[in-house]
């Protein structure tokens, strides 16, 4: 049933044709965002067993509850808002600090520009410094360094997604900085 024209439709577009029970297109959705949640979790997660849990979770969720989306509003903001939900009640539940490492390569892509051996010798040792450093990160500010530089979400879709004003989003994100900045230039000391 996934003809090109269905595929074309925007996520809002096909929840109002899930909506209309037309069931057999949430599958267009789960394929358009399985990979994004599963990416999503493993920044917090380390199991693959529990992050494919979660993920299942996350789109049972959705799909639950799909009547309740406001389809005026963004589809993607909606589902990481319910992903956060799962990944905060899973940790929660079993007692787990967010274990998984953020790829630095993503999150400051200029430490693995330059083409130079020895630089990029370097440049390996600031990566894995920064990884370690991601880990000490509290989890609310490991999500808003995630969310901003390795979902690319914005500042609006973070708070909503948070459930926390805009400019909370803005001093979280500039602490989390601060807070790696620091951490990043001391790690000799």
């Amino acid at each position: 049933m996934e003809d090109d024209n269905l595929i074309q439709k925007t996520d809002e577009e096909l929840t109002l044709l899930v909506k209309g029970k037309e069931i057999d297109i949430f599958g267009i959705l789960i394929s358009r965002y399985e990979s994004k949640m599963i990416r999503y979790a493993r920044k917090f997660i380390s199991n693959q067993e529990e992050i494919e849990d979660i993920v299942q979770n996350i789109f049972l969720k959705v799909y639950r509850n799909i009547q309740l989306f406001d389809s005026g509003r963004k589809f993607s903001t909606w589902l990481y808002a319910i992903a956060h939900n799962e990944i905060v009640n899973f940790l929660k539940k079993s007692k787990k600090w967010p274990v998984a490492l953020i790829d630095p390569d993503t999150f400051w892509p200029s430490i693995a520009d330059n083409s130079d051996l020895t630089e990029n010798i370097f440049k390996e040792e600031e990566s894995k410094i920064l990884k370690e450093k991601l880990d000490i990160l509290k989890p609310k500010y490991k999500e808003i360094i995630v969310l901003f530089y390795l979902e690319e979400l914005d500042y609006a879709q973070i708070s909503e997604i948070l459930k926390i004003p805009i400019s909370t989003v803005g001093v979280r994100l500039r602490r989390a900085r601060e807070i790696l900045k620091q951490k990043f230039n001391n790690h000799g000391k």
